[in-house]
């Protein structure tokens, strides 16, 4: 019943052959990886003007398309500088591989460690986005928006648990209307602007007055809020072998057209905001407010802005559910992370990396109260600190070649590393206090963690790693004198199928009983004396009440008396029912033991089954 349950949600399991399958077309792939980066619309002007509105007033308008220039500005550079990315690095893994293999492991871990916390707060920044929008056509909804994000996240894990081709292909088309919605709002916009000039209609009725003087530092703080608009961009260059071939062709054209949607709707959506007078507020969006003013109320075409707005905000997400899956099972092929990262689910997709990625958005929504303004300062500076290291890796990387035009791609990716390293230092500069240290602290944390795991890695590969001498001395066909413990609670079926196995297999067996009750040690002695056999009981009375405690205390004397050629098996009398339940109300001292007694290079632990028959369920 499990089964087909989960059958019918995630659909029948995939074979290998069939991996071509699930992989990315230009138009699908740019449904998938453009809804992060063109979704940030929705957002970025409104942080600009979150920063500006409250100091400078009426005047933020114009610093507000200035700030989006300069983020245009680095858009085109880091643009380019991906397509050279995709070009070198066909593989996928993006800044991770670039700056492990040009400036060495641990500058690799933290591009790597950066760009997964940034794929896991555009989960819960985009849930989050796509509520506020919702919220923003429905106000009656505000109480519930927490809710409704962690169900937007379970949704969207569903959906891509059943798989690349299948996601690819529910979200297009929502992203593709979101597109056409805003190229169709900023034109429409523009023109009616131009012929009729300044709305009369506003969302928002607030008068702006200045409360302070522009400085460098108040445009630097607007320009780094505004740079959450490039968050996504280099999903392409991670997920290369996502796509069909020729794969990178195929991105190189994803990420060219990427480019010119966030040009075209970013830029776009910024004019709006200056000619409709949008003003930022905790309940109405800036988009929700440029709709409002371009089609002159809550008309039909307003409600279309929004809903599609939600979705494409929600559709956010799927960006970061193909990317962080396929960086951690590229880091988990390397041996930095548990290598269940790097196995593919039933339907082809890294199950465990999309399910871990939900949980940790999901609390991080939780956590912050599914506030979009409280989780943007955390946004930017992970993916900005990869964009630099990725872009100084190239660096190194075109010194080490002699492809031609070498010097010009070299000058390409230097600029952009400067640029971005600049534009980090800003955003961490104006956000550190604001949430901004969390991720600085968070990333050399998990980089340890990375390098512990591969540590532990390597010492597990030591241990294992039989080479040709072993292989011939390992002694096969050697024999032990076994000695074999049983542990027993009673004399029941399942202890006593466990005796008859044990006493099939050697003559050297003990039933070990240990009992915090003298009544029930007598009962079991007389009772043992009805079995005739030669099978040794020992019965060790506990008077503080501890069973395993005694049991493997006692097991461990006779490990650490054992001769050099003799093994000790512990054989677990373990009943098994057919309800599920049956494995939380049972059997916890048998795990318990199993558990401590492998600590003992002597012991082998053996688990002796006696199943329950389906009759005995119907018996009161």
């Amino acid at each position: 019943m499990v089964n087909k349950f989960f059958d019918l949600l995630i659909c029948r399991p995939l074979a290998n052959e069939q991996s071509s399958s699930e992989k990315y077309n230009v138009p699908f792939g740019l449904a998938v990886m453009a809804s992060d980066a063109i979704s940030s619309v929705a957002y970025a002007s409104q942080e600009i003007l979150l920063v500006l509105v409250p100091i400078i007033g009426a005047a933020s308008y114009a610093w507000l398309g200035k700030a989006s220039l300069m983020i245009i500005g680095l858009l085109l550079i880091l643009t380019v500088s991906y397509v050279q990315i995709i070009k070198a690095y066909p593989q996928g893994g993006g800044a991770y591989i670039v700056a492990k293999e040009n400036l060495g492991v641990k500058p690799g871990l933290v591009a790597g460690a950066s760009l997964l916390l940034d794929y896991i707060l555009t989960v819960a920044v985009s849930a989050s986005s796509g509520v506020a929008a919702i919220t923003s056509a429905f106000p009656s909804l505000v109480p519930h928006s927490v809710l409704l994000a962690v169900v937007l996240i379970i949704i969207l894990t569903i959906l891509n648990l059943r798989g690349v081709s299948e996601s690819a292909k529910m979200f297009s088309i929502p992203t593709y209307l979101f597109i056409f919605s805003m190229i169709f709002m900023i034109i429409f916009g523009i023109a009616k602007y131009i012929i009729y000039g300044a709305p009369s209609m506003h969302m928002i009725h607030q008068t702006l007055k200045p409360m302070g003087d522009v400085s460098i530092f108040l445009i630097l703080k607007a320009f780094s809020s505004g740079c959450s608009a490039l968050t996504g961009l280099e999903a392409v260059s991670n997920s290369v072998p996502n796509f069909k071939e020729p794969g990178q062709k195929n991105a190189t054209i994803v990420m060219v057209l990427l480019t010119l949607c966030i040009f075209v709707i970013f830029g776009g959506s910024s004019l709006l905001a200056r000619f409709y007078g949008a003003i930022p507020n905790d309940n109405v969006t800036v988009l929700a407010q440029i709709a409002y003013g371009v089609f002159s109320g809550k008309t039909f075409m307003f409600y279309v802005v929004q809903f599609t707005t939600a979705i494409i905000l929600i559709m956010a997400c799927n960006t970061s559910f193909t990317g962080f899956p396929m960086l951690m099972s590229v880091i988990a092929r390397d041996g930095y992370a548990p290598r269940s990262f790097a196995t593919r689910g039933k339907r082809l997709s890294f199950s465990n990396g999309i399910v871990f990625l939900s949980i940790i958005a999901g609390i991080l929504v939780i956590i912050f109260k599914a506030d979009t303004h409280l989780l943007i300062p955390l946004y930017s500076v992970g993916v900005f600190l990869s964009f630099t290291l990725a872009q100084t890796g190239m660096v190194i990387h075109w010194n080490k070649t002699n492809e031609k035009g070498k010097n010009t791609r070299k000058l390409i990716n230097g600029f952009g590393a400067a640029i971005t390293l600049l534009t980090t230092g800003v955003i961490v500069y104006e956000k550190f206090l604001s949430g901004a240290w969390v991720i600085i602290i968070l990333v050399p944390i998990i980089v340890l963690g990375f390098l512990h795991i591969k540590k532990h890695y390597n010492y597990v590969a030591r241990g294992l790693r039989a080479d040709e001498e072993y292989v011939k001395n390992c002694g096969i066909g050697q024999t032990y004198n076994h000695l074999i413990i049983v542990p027993i609670a009673s004399l029941n079926k399942a202890t006593l199928g466990a005796l008859k196995y044990a006493r099939s297999l050697t003559s050297d067996v003990i039933a070990l009983n240990v009992s915090p009750n003298k009544e029930y040690m007598d009962k079991l002695k007389h009772k043992w004396e009805e079995l005739n056999t030669d099978i040794l009981l020992v019965s060790k009375y506990s008077p503080y009440r501890a069973i395993v405690t005694p049991l493997i205390e006692y097991i461990g004397v006779i490990s650490k008396a054992a001769v050099p050629d003799e093994k000790i098996t512990v054989v677990l009398p373990q009943f098994i029912t057919r309800d599920k339940s049956g494995q939380i109300l049972h059997n916890h001292t048998s795990f318990l033991l199993r558990e401590a007694l492998l600590r003992y290079d002597n012991i082998v632990v053996s688990t002796y089954p006696f199943h329950l028959s389906p009759k005995d369920d119907n018996e009161e």
